[in-house]
């Protein structure tokens, strides 16, 4: 017993047990079996009036540098080592953790609205003691609480499905909230439901649901539902509508809610935006623990002097020896001990307390800018880029590696069916291909008027995917945008959107007359058999396998059909519109209404002409464009079936089908309508979906047969994997001949399809007799009813059914490339970026798009890696290989100089499969697959999964310590964007996932080029240079010098005020804005040059020598600012503050004018930060001079400013101090500019020339100097330096060496 009631309570921990609200209406609070579980309250705020305080301060406490500050500002509260008043020493720390708390408050305010609007929205929920629905806000919504949901409706939480007012018990929702996807998802009344005559009734409902803890995967939901008869029924997925989703095409629903507020599948997957540290901040860290050590010297080198300086007196006290707070004479040990203390407080602004703050406010600026580039904006999809990580802008100005998905990224992920092959015979369908070639002419029509510079080349091969342009919108949207109506076109937009992958070009094909016939004769001698009663055996076995191919192209999807008078928002017409919508309706009904519909027509007509009378009258341009919205063709479009797909190519596959006459029509839970020529609709028993995973790479469904009876599996997927499920064939007979000589065909066709580019799928069926049927479903109940590892066992249920089946045909769909990819990808490449392929693609297509998007290049010798069965072949591959690699010596002993040169021999592009991929990330392995991925010049992972993609992104990031970049649009690539430095997302046709996973979002692949080469250069290059000026600024401590002159005490010259407010007022304001505007090279510059990016990816704005070179300069300075205006005044009876006050200004001058070398973009901006930086301090300093005369006695500030202002030599030296204190820099900033200029600098100055000259020399790095490998410009050489040119070798030199060997031994490279 003891047993039993451990595994009970370890089962209950696992599951949750779900009760009805109402049962428990007048019991107490304590006796309702919910009332552990959450409400559905949702609260994203961190903060409460109470804990915002504390709870913040211990927030912004983790940051070491808070800490640190206020320790120092703490310390000055000790009397004995004190050295500034101690309230004043608190304003600046109070000041930065105020800021940074008073944006943390509003940001929290912010979620605060949000969530008391969404807590206060509205929903339906059953009450016991009313008898009926009654509104309550969501916040007051509980588990176990059933809801009514109404058409377009949010859900208040997740529910479970009970009832719907659909006959087929469907409900359809839009997930767009959750995944982005617009396309709407069919979800279904629970089985044991789903038979109920009458309306759900909550009061006779007396079921317990069990089921799986809250968890994040909304693409699963296990558990069963116990009724009081004992029987049991499994939930699903489909079973489940989550919370943020919307009731679409669905009158009135009902459910009990499983999940409520934080405990739903929506709120535990919103973990809202990532931190990461970016590469530049790590390097910061070091630095600011440098400047600790600085800072530590120099107070031990004061105490030092100190000690001795006390020591030199011996028993005789100085005069202006302090006593101890007890009265008592301190040692020169003791003495010294305090004043360390004492330093650290004086010298505290060596580390620089606003840098962090200040790094934040320039991100935010940043961002904002990005997000405003309009060359980054869409117009298409109406989507802007997204920033999702604040904190690693900078990183996009170091990248060197770029790890890229292929389909939906590279691609369009708008499939078109191109050709197909049945039985072993091909059909081209050439008149199809014609028709993607005239939208291909008038789009790049389109483009060339539309278009404001250079035109993207055109390829010649009209069936190849290489075709450069794509058309992406609907004729409706082109007819608008050349007539000039704005409004039209973006309706037209709209109304494109509701259904993807439904563009003209996707779904208007053009069948070929040779297949059309052979499915028309198909048809019409099945319909022949059916009315005579012979059996369907007698068909010929090739007529037989095509109208299976329909069949299968038509029912083995998960399609939702909607029909035209099923719109997706439903809208209240007027009472004109109302009756033409249903004449449209009734024209689709048999003919016995005729008479009524054509008097209906008539009356609409005439209500119709009447109003366009009265549109004259009022508005005749208004009037003009009526007509066109209700023309025929029109009217034709609005009645068709809507596809709502939730993968282009299921859709490419229905449209294809349906071109063939072979239309699905209906889709049922148990039951899928399918309308064939000459023999009308058939209703095919749907029996089981065996759904599509990344693993099995296919999708079944099991149905039962209108016109044979048979239960017959139809399975689509991957060639490289159905193949493999064929059932050898007897060649011992005739039809095992047959079937071996379809196999073999149909296989010749995969390859011809694959090398033209074309995704390729495979088509098969199994009949299954009774007996197998039987015995397979009793296993595959048990694994449905399962709530531990469900998963598992319905993936083995699968492979025991999709076995020993028989091929029918095969698919070729086109993807086209993205408009711009080949020019992206070669401006990446020229900027020194790596590009990565992984796809999940055939590898014939796979490389067949490489070459198209100029991933690889016709001139270069391709290394294939392709794995055997066994490990050990796969291993001898790569030794064989490694072994031809460690025949260049020059370009291995580079390599080992640098973990960021990767050592290359421009001549070799690697492809290497899925299966080799997993041998040669083995830890055995991994090492020389690296290496020769790193001598290759293009590298493409083919047939990869998700997991091999996030592994090759850890491999290459750990391995080689590069800045990686991933991009991908789909959820098989959320593990790649997770683990790479920076991740992006595409916002493309497969959904939202790889976007919320990703730190930017991108529309299209093309605006990664401008991402990476102009954002993410100017914020490097903007966040590095400022990084450093605070340091340098930071470093001019004048008062050290001033220690030499004052026995080591401690004392300052500069009044207290200065010290405290100099760095966080007077010249904190410049700063920022050059942080924010500076830009070295114009954008246009940088993308006509990309090789101006490895400037970042060198790290050549902050290397560890720029950091003590800004040091030893500040030091420089301090020494001039303190010196000059000291022996000017050497012989003067000055006061301390009169002598301290101009060193005070000439160091702000020096600083401001040492900022003004730095910069390289002048705007109006920074000429008001520096001249108010400056009026500030003059403003503060009189003011504060005129209001304070015995504040700090026995100094005495007062009218200090006033009189130095009227001394001649106080305005000499604001002259020559900062000459001479700059005069270096200068020189240096001269010299380098002249005689060694960096490619950067030679940017600049090529932004200075006439557009004309400019375009000129730009010109030059278009041509090909010497060879391909060539890539930089030859004005663009003098900053080269040795590790580059090794890194790139001449023309000839790569020649010789790789000539002989590529051309010897080509049977070994090329292993397949």
């Amino acid at each position: 017993p003891k047993d039993w009631q451990r595994k009970k309570k370890a089962k209950e921990n696992k599951t949750r047990i779900v009760h009805a609200n109402i049962l428990y209406d007048n019991a107490k609070r304590e006796e309702n079996p919910n009332r552990h579980y959450a409400n559905n309250k949702i609260k994203t705020t961190k903060y409460t009036v109470l804990s915002f305080l504390p709870k913040n301060l211990f927030e912004q406490f983790h940051r070491f540098a808070n800490v640190y500050f206020v320790f120092i500002a703490l310390l000055n509260f000790v009397p004995v080592v004190n050295a500034f008043q101690p309230e004043l020493a608190l304003a600046p720390v109070v000041f930065i953790l105020s800021v940074t708390a008073i944006k943390d408050l509003w940001e929290d305010y912010r979620r605060h609205r949000s969530d008391k609007e969404i807590n206060h929205m509205d929903c339906l929920v059953y009450s016991r003691a009313e008898r009926r629905y009654v509104e309550k806000y969501w916040k007051e919504v509980r588990v176990g609480d059933f809801i009514r949901l109404r058409c377009n409706e949010i859900l208040p939480a997740d529910v479970l499905l009970l009832s719907s007012s659909d006959p087929d018990r469907l409900c359809h929702i839009e997930t767009a909230t959750l995944d982005g996807e617009t396309n709407l998802k069919q979800r279904q009344v629970v089985r044991s439901f789903y038979e109920l005559d009458c309306d759900f009734d909550p009061l006779k409902y007396s079921s317990i649901i069990e089921c799986e803890k809250p968890n994040n995967d909304l693409n699963r939901f296990r558990g069963y539902i116990i009724h009081r008869s004992g029987r049991r029924d499994a939930l699903y997925k489909e079973n489940l509508l989550l919370r943020g989703c919307t009731i679409r095409n669905t009158e009135e629903a009902v459910g009990i809610v499983i999940y409520a507020g934080h405990e739903t599948k929506a709120m535990l997957n919103n973990n809202g935006p990532r931190y990461k540290r970016s590469k530049l901040e790590r390097q910061m860290n070091v630095d600011v623990f440098w400047c600790v050590i600085i800072l530590l010297v120099m107070c031990l080198f004061a105490a030092v002097g100190h000690g001795l300086w006390m020591f030199q007196y011996g028993d005789k006290r100085p005069v202006f020896d302090v006593l101890s707070p007890e009265g008592t004479d301190l040692s020169p040990i003791m003495s010294a001990i305090y004043l360390f203390l004492t330093m650290i407080i004086v010298f505290q602004v060596l580390i620089p307390i606003s840098l962090f703050v200040s790094i934040e406010i320039v991100k935010i600026c940043q961002v904002y800018f990005i997000h405003q580039d309009m060359d980054l904006y869409d117009e298409e999809t109406d989507s802007h880029l997204q920033c999702r990580a604040l904190n690693i802008t900078e990183d996009l100005g170091q990248m060197q590696y770029i790890f890229s998905d292929k389909t939906g990224t590279l691609t369009e992920n708008k499939m078109v069916f191109r050709r197909c092959t049945v039985a072993g015979v091909e059909y081209s369908h050439d008149a199809n291909a014609r028709r993607l070639a005239m939208y291909q002419e008038m789009d790049s029509e389109e483009e060339e008027c539309t278009s404001h510079g250079g035109t993207l080349p055109r390829r010649d091969s009209v069936a190849s995917h290489q075709s450069a342009r794509v058309v992406v919108r609907s004729h409706s949207t082109k007819s608008h945008r050349r007539t000039g109506s704005r409004a039209e076109a973006k309706r037209a937009s709209i109304l494109s959107k509701h259904t993807a992958f439904s563009s003209p070009m996707e779904k208007d094909i053009t069948p070929d007359p040779q297949l059309l016939d052979k499915v028309n004769e198909c048809s019409s001698q099945m319909d022949f058999m059916r009315f005579h009663s012979q059996p369907m055996s007698q068909l010929p076995s090739d007529l037989s396998d095509i109208i299976d191919f329909f069949i299968a192209l038509t029912i083995c999807n998960t399609v939702v059909v909607s029909s035209p008078n099923q719109p997706r928002h439903k809208v209240k017409l007027t009472s004109a519109e109302s009756i033409r919508t249903l004449i449209l309706v009734q024209l689709h009904l048999e003919g016995v209404l005729q008479l009524v519909l054509l008097s209906l027509e008539l009356f609409c007509l005439s209500c119709t002409f009447y109003l366009c009378c009265m549109c004259i009258s009022e508005s005749p341009l208004v009037c003009q464009s009526e007509p066109q919205t209700c023309s025929d063709e029109a009217i034709h479009k609005e009645g068709e079936l809507r596809y709502e797909a939730e993968s282009p190519d299921e859709a490419a596959l229905v449209y294809a089908a349906r071109a063939y006459k072979c239309s699905l029509v209906g889709r049922l839970p148990d039951q899928v309508t399918v309308e064939l020529p000459h023999l009308g609709k058939l209703n095919f028993e749907l029996l089981h979906t065996l759904g599509f995973d990344s693993t099995r790479k296919r999708m079944s469904v099991v149905v039962r047969h209108p016109l044979t009876d048979q239960i017959t599996v139809y399975t689509k997927g991957a060639d490289s994997v159905i193949m493999d499920l064929i059932k050898p064939p007897d060649t011992g007979n005739s039809k095992g001949k047959r079937q071996k000589k379809v196999v073999c065909r149909t296989q010749n066709y995969l390859n011809l399809y694959a090398a033209d580019g074309l995704r390729t799928l495979c088509i098969a069926k199994k009949i299954l007799s009774k007996q197998e049927y039987a015995c397979w479903l009793q296993r595959h109940l048990e694994a449905e009813t399962a709530i531990q590892g469900r998963e598992q066992l319905l993936f083995e249920s699968a492979l025991r059914l999709e076995t020993n089946l028989q091929l029918l045909g095969a698919t070729g769909i086109e993807d086209r490339l993205q408009d711009g990819v080949p020019e992206t990808v070669a401006s990446l490449r020229k900027a020194g970026l790596q590009i990565w392929v992984l796809t999940g693609d055939k590898q014939e297509t796979a490389v067949n798009i490489a070459y198209a998007c100029k991933l690889l290049d016709p001139e270069e010798e391709i290394l294939t890696l392709n794995a055997d069965s066994q490990v050990s072949s796969t291993a001898k591959t790569f030794h064989t290989n490694f072994a031809l690699f460690e025949l260049y010596p020059s370009s291995s002993s580079s390599s080992s100089s640098s973990h960021t040169t990767p050592f290359m021999v421009h001549r070799l592009g690697l492809v290497i499969d899925g299966r080799t991929l997993a041998y040669a990330l083995d830890r055995s392995l991994e090492d020389k697959f690296l290496a020769i991925a790193r001598s290759c010049r293009s590298v493409l992972c083919c047939r990869s999964t998700p997991l091999q993609k996030s592994m090759v992104v850890k491999l290459v990031r750990n391995k080689l310590k590069v800045m990686t970049l991933a991009i991908g649009d789909g959820a098989n690539d959320v593990s790649m964007i997770q683990v790479a430095d920076v991740g992006v997302g595409i916002s493309g046709q497969e959904g939202m996932q790889a976007v919320m996973a990703s730190d930017f979002a991108l529309p299209r692949f093309q605006y990664l080029q401008k991402l990476l080469l102009v954002h993410g250069h100017w914020c490097y290059s903007r966040l590095a240079n400022m990084i450093l000026y605070f340091f340098y600024k930071n470093a001019v401590t004048l008062i050290f010098w001033y220690q030499f002159y004052c026995g080591f005490s401690g004392s300052a010259m500069i009044d207290q005020w200065y010290l405290i407010f100099f760095n966080l007022m007077f010249s904190a304001f410049p700063q920022l804005i050059t942080g924010t505007l500076d830009k070295g090279v114009s954008a246009e510059t940088l993308q006509q040059l990309p090789q101006l990016y490895v400037n970042g990816q060198n790290s050549e704005e902050y290397k560890p020598y720029m950091f003590w070179m800004n040091m030893i300069d500040a030091f420089y300075q301090s020494l001039i600012c303190f010196f000059i205006p000291y022996f000017a005044y050497a012989d003067s009876d000055v006061d301390l503050f009169t002598w301290g006050t101009p060193i005070t200004t000439l160091a702000l001058f020096t600083i401001l004018l040492h900022l003004g070398i730095e910069t390289k973009t002048w705007t109006w901006l920074n000429w008001l930060s520096i001249t108010f930086s400056i009026a500030l301090f003059f403003t503060v300093a009189l003011c504060y001079n005129a209001s304070c005369p015995t504040c700090y006695s026995p100094s005495n500030p007062y009218w200090t400013m006033q009189r130095l202002l009227q001394d001649p030599l106080y305005y000499l030296l604001c002259v020559i101090t900062p000459l001479a204190a700059l005069l270096p820099r200068y020189f240096y900033r001269a010299c380098q500019g002249t005689l060694f200029p960096s490619p950067v600098q030679v940017g600049r100055q090529l932004d200075k020339l006439p557009a004309e000259t400019r375009r000129n020399i730009l010109s030059l790095s278009r041509v090909k100097v010497g060879s391909p490998i060539n890539t930089k410009p030859p004005f663009l050489s003098l900053g080269s330096n040795k590790k580059d040119q090794r890194s790139f070798p001449s023309s000839k030199t790569s020649q010789a060496k790789q000539g002989p060997v590529l051309q010897t031994d080509e049977e070994k490279i090329l292993l397949s």
